[in-house]
Formats: C-alpha cells, structure tokens, sequence
C-alpha cells in the first residue's frame, strides 16, 4: 500500500526505488485495450489524442526527450526528487561531520564517511568478514546450525506494504498489533531464504527466467570465490538447489494479500508437531524470542517446508547458504570486486542498468535503512516548513470529508457497514511530514573506520529495536517510513497514514502552486492511501484495526464482483507481447488509485467552489498523470509486472477512463481506445 516502494538496501536495489500505489475499478473486458509499453510511444507522442493514450498524452514530449541515467532501471518523476531530496541530505551530512560529541547527527555522519571510504575499505580486504564467516565455520551439527539460523533472525518484512514479500534471512520478522489483538505486538513469521525477488525466478519454465537462473548460480559462485571459498562452483550448485527448494514450499504473492490465510496464530510448544524438523525452542532462544508464548504464522506452508529442509539437507549446505547470504548482504561495505560483482547481477543481468551507481548515492542507501530517523529529523528541520504540513493536513482533511460524502451516496452498501466505514476514517490516523516520537540511536556503535561492521551492528540495533516492543502496548501513532523517502503509506492495522516530508514537493506539492494540480498530483496519493482503508485488504480490518468482517454478505457479494471487474481489465493489459499484467496481483492498488483518484476529484471541486470547471479539470488531470511520468528499461519493467504489487506507471495512468469527469474535460469520444460506455465504467466508492 505505500505509494512508493519502501527504501531497500541492495541487493535487490541500488538507489531508492520508486513507484506510486493504487485501489478500486472495473471496465467492459471487451473494450479496446492500450498495449504500447512506455518505451514505444515515443514517436506518436506528440499527436496522440487523451482519449487514445491519456499517458502519452500527457506524458509524450518528457518521454521522447528523457534519457534513463545510466545508473537506473529506469526513471521518473520520483527518482528525479530522490535525487535533489540525496542531494540536500549530502549537505546536512557534511554539516553534521564538523560537529562534536556523539549525538545522532555526529553518527549519520561517521557512517557515511566510513562507507566513502574506498581506499579503506580495499586495504582492509575480507577481513571485517572473517569473524562472522569464521562463527559459520565453526558449525558443527544441526544445533549449531540452528542457533546460527536463529541469530541471522532479521525483522525487516512488512507483508501488507512489502513490494518484495521475501527476505534473505531463513525466515522474515514483522513485529506488529494482532490480527486480532490491536492493544498488543505480536511476531509474525513471514517466508524468507531467497536470493532473487520471488519464487517465480526459480520456477517458472521460460527462456528468461532459465537465463536468469544461471546468471545467479554464477553470481553465487563468484561471490564465494571472492571471499576465499574453495570449490565455489560446487557450494554454489548446493546453495541453489536448497533456494529452489525453500522457493518450492513459498505461496504466491497472491496469497500473500489474502488476510485470512495470513491470520495463522500458533503457540511456540506447537512449532515442533505443526513444522517439524527444526529445534524450535533452540532458533527462537538464539532469535531473541525464547519468552514469547504467541506467533502468527503468516506463510505457514513456507515455514513448514523450510524447518524439513533443516532436517532434510547437509550441515555443509546451510553452511555454504548462510556464508553466500552474509557475503551477498554486505558485500557493498566490501572492496570494489563484490561491489561489482553484485551489480553485475541484480543491477545489469537481472535489472538492465548499464552502469553501477555512484558511490555516495550507494552509501545514502546504506545510511538511510541503517539510520533513517536520524538523517529524516535533520531533513527535516532544515527542509521541511510548517506553512507546507498545515497545508497538505487540510488537503487531507477535505479529501477524508470527501470520503465520508461518498459513502453517504452509495446505493449498494447497507447502514450498518456505513456505519462502520464512517468510523475508520473518523479514527484515521494521519501522520503528515515526520512522526511525532522520534528514534534515538543511542547503544548504536559506530566507527570510522568500519563500514561493514556499522552495516552489520546496525542490521543487529535495528532488530533489537523491534523486539522491544514485544510486551508493551501498540503505539498508535508509529511511523513505518522515514521523513525524508519520496513515499506514502496506509497501515490497515494501525488505520493509520504516513505522508513523508520527501514527497511534500513538487512535482506532488507545491504550496505555492496550483490547487488543481496539487490535488490531482498529491491530492491523488492522499486520496490512494485513504482508500486503501476499504480495499480488498484494508476492507478486512475495522476502525480498531482488527481482523474483523464488518461487511454484510450482499455488500461483500458486490464489492467481490466489483474487484473481480477490475482484475479483469488489469489482466488484459499488455506491458510485452508476450506478457500481461497480473490483475490480482495489482488489485489492492488498482482499487486504491481510482478510489484516490475520484475522492481527490471531490476534494478539489468542493474546495473550490464555483470557480471549478473544465479548465481546472484538465489541470487536474494533468497533474495527475504527469506525477506518473516513467521510463523503465525492459528487464525493469518485466520484472515489475512479474513481482510488484503496482500496475506500472503507463497503466496506473489509465484509471482516468473509469471517471465521468475526465470524459467531459478532454471531449473523449466513442471509439478512442480509453473509452468505455458509462455502464462499463467502475463505480464502487
């Protein structure tokens, strides 16, 4: 549900990644369907009418003249904010290096030094690694093995705002309110062990997944090799073949949005008889969570499968994984040849990027997921003004008004569900700019002169952070994104919406600039986050934040047959000939874009009064879809309709066609190719 992808270190990103969230439409199966990935508009840019390609449309002079960096996968509109947003923070970081002390700011800036440090990093060669490398050496047996697992424990996965749905530890941590329970945190188990984004990479039968497969066997190999590891080829060939398993026992990523197959909560006596295999009791006592009594097992067949492959494979083949996954996460704190090496594959073979990023770009990654607080507060107060959050809380305010307005209109939804979507917004919690608490970074080490190790104890804090919640009661005004990440994000849980500082820019936001493009662009985004309150997943869960079905059995019955409309003309949309996008993959978000998209509408028309009207309008849309702008390079963008949640950009645009408004403001007509006869438009919010 993040409007953005969430900040991820390498491997699987380089940069902070970006791409928009969406929710709720359906259209005739039969109508005309665009095809053209982005990159093939292009030439017909300029003369396309909206009514044909609204993308191209609006869109087509920037795609034709926008070069991608040769450091990208691709490149928009958020990436080029990204950008100017690293670039502040470079400043405020060479600030903080002239300070005394030991204070937050002072350790931002000591850890980006120590990953600027080249000459040091090569000089120091593999020997940050050799402690931990030498403790997975050390295994003996399987209860080695399992504390070794159990230690590697990270809680970095949110499946209901996770793009990736998989973690290079055994098993991913998400440490959150009950299912059930919204007083109290609660561990949740997710799928994990993977090296490439998902299990389709292992299995699929195609020629570019084949092709991919034996880049990342090689991939393995060499970083083994580099490390100092005799027969890597051979550790490779084992650590590949237990990753294919452990892909084997994973759920789609479709299944990974179905709550009620989520909501699996076990008792720890129970783990030994329900996924036996694994000394249960030792992982969770070397894990850090020997006393807690309850879990939620999100993805129950991936961790069955994963404890049997414990008992099932070779002492020496999890060693071999467990080496591989600590080279293959930290091998950007480590000289030139894994830096490169890694790129080599998850950025050229597997992404398309031609070249490596620069490195200060490589380090502000590192830095934000080791430190995000800390660099977010001193983004913040230089960057971020009130007149700017006083704004954008009344922006929100008009569009949650908006919401409310249109449950009132709705003719297929019964007074007691009413009722009870009234409530979620009243209790809605929306965090605009930066969280009101803020994380200290006080017991974090940090030295000058070693990246790899502050990588490493920081992966380690963070994770200590997280369990201390573990006994104490939910705060319900908690952040999941930092200040300062080109993001937005609805947690269903909490009924709770963060709006970063970072997005709070133009192209999204202007204070100073045009009402109508500021809706149609971050009023849009408001609207897309609010309403994924009552999308298919954020539906399943009331003003509280439980796990709860608040709906009658006809307006489910309806909202299903709505949905399934959507994922209809979602699947018939072609990025490639030969591939579609996956309409229930995308659905939460393609239900959330136009839900957003037409409250946002609202929004801006009931604040403007009489002064609204077709030129406004067109200015509104404009914004909106000018927000999208994306040029993804080809293995990018099949990697995107193959794993992301989000429709990409070209399609998200294309929500318009379910809006009567947008008819009106650009004249489209019966048989340009968005057009679709207002019986087939979606009409669910």
């Amino acid at each position: 549900m993040q409007a953005f992808r969430v900040l991820r270190r390498p491997p699987r990103t380089s940069t902070l990644a970006v791409a928009l969230c969406a929710a709720l439409a359906f259209t005739n199966a039969h109508a005309q369907q665009p095809t053209a990935a982005p990159d093939r508009q292009q030439a017909a840019a300029a003369a396309v009418l909206p009514g044909d390609d609204f993308y191209a449309f609006a869109n087509g002079q920037w795609l034709a003249a926008t070069e991608i960096p040769a450091d990208r996968s691709s490149w928009g509109a958020g990436n080029a904010l990204v950008e100017e947003t690293n670039q502040r923070i470079l400043q405020l970081i060479e600030a903080a290096g002239r300070q005394p002390g030991a204070s937050d700011a002072k350790r931002v800036a000591t850890y980006y030094s120590a990953l600027m440090d080249e000459a040091g990093i090569e000089a120091r060669g593999t020997a940050p690694l050799k402690p931990v490398l030498d403790k997975i050496a050390a295994i003996r047996d399987k209860a080695g093995l399992t504390r070794a697992l159990g230690a590697s424990l990270r809680a970095d996965v949110d499946p209901l705002n996770a793009t990736d749905f998989n973690t290079e530890n055994l098993f991913g941590v998400w440490i959150a309110q009950g299912f059930t329970d919204p007083d109290n945190y609660v561990p949740y188990l997710l799928q994990g062990g993977l090296g490439m984004p998902d299990r389709a990479f292992y299995l699929e039968e195609n020629e570019r997944m084949s092709r991919l497969r034996t880049a990342y066997q090689a991939h393995i190999a060499a970083m083994l090799k580099l490390a100092g590891f005799s027969e890597p080829e051979e550790r490779a060939a084992r650590v590949f073949e237990l990753e294919r398993k452990l892909a084997q026992a994973h759920g789609a990523r479709e299944e990974s949005s179905d709550m009620q197959k989520a909501n699996n909560q076990w008792d720890a006596r129970e783990f030994a008889a329900r996924a036996p295999g694994l000394d249960w009791k030792a992982f969770f006592a070397s894990a850090g969570l020997g006393k807690q009594k309850k879990f939620i097992v999100y993805h129950p067949r991936a961790i069955i499968g994963a404890a049997a492959l414990v008992a099932e494979m070779p002492v020496q083949t999890w060693k071999d994984w467990l080496a591989f996954h600590t080279v293959n996460q930290y091998g950007g704190t480590l000289p030139k040849a894994f830096v490169d090496q890694r790129f080599e594959f998850y950025g050229r073979t597997l992404s398309g990027t031609p070249e490596l990023s620069a490195r200060w770009k490589r380090s502000l990654v590192w830095l934000n997921e080791a430190m995000p607080e800390a660099v977010g507060k001193m983004y913040v107060d230089k960057y971020f003004p009130p007149a700017a959050k006083v704004k954008v809380e009344q922006m929100v305010t008009n569009i949650v008004d908006a919401f409310h307005a249109r449950i009132d209109r709705l003719d297929w939804m019964a007074p007691t569900t009413k009722r009870e979507a009234h409530a979620k917004l009243k209790a809605l919690y929306v965090g605009v700019g930066y969280p009101e608490k803020w994380t200290s970074y006080d017991g974090l080490e940090v030295k000058p002169d070693d990246a790899f190790g502050n990588a490493y104890r920081a992966d380690q804090f963070r994770y200590r952070l997280k369990l201390a919640r573990l006994g104490t009661k939910v705060d319900p005004k908690e952040w999941s994104m930092p200040p300062q990440l080109v993001n937005a994000v609805n947690m269903p849980m909490q009924n709770a919406l963060n709006f970063p500082a970072a997005i709070l820019q133009p192209p999204f936001f202007d204070p100073n600039g045009s009402d109508a493009v500021n809706y149609g662009a971050i009023g849009s985004v408001i609207g897309h986050e609010i309403s994924h309150s009552f999308d298919n997943i954020g539906a399943e869960f009331d003003s509280k934040g439980r796990l709860r079905d608040w709906w009658t059995k006809a307006d489910s019955e309806h909202f299903a047959k709505a949905t399934q409309s959507l994922v209809a003309q979602y699947s018939a949309y072609e990025a490639f000939p030969d591939l579609k996008l996956n309409g229930q993959l995308t659905l939460a978000e393609n239900l959330a874009d136009l839900a957003g998209l037409a409250a946002a509408l609202d929004a801006y028309h009931a604040s403007q009064g009489a002064k609204a009207g077709l030129e406004t309008d067109r200015q509104f849309f404009m914004g909106y879809a000018q927000a999208w702008r994306t040029k993804p390079r080809e293995a990018a963008l099949r990697n995107q309709v193959t794993t992301d949640e989000h429709a990409p950009a070209q399609w998200r645009t294309y929500t318009v066609r379910n809006i009567d408004d947008w008819y009106k403001a650009f004249d489209v007509q019966p048989g340009q190719k968005l057009y679709l006869p207002p019986e087939a438009r979606v009409r669910v919010w």
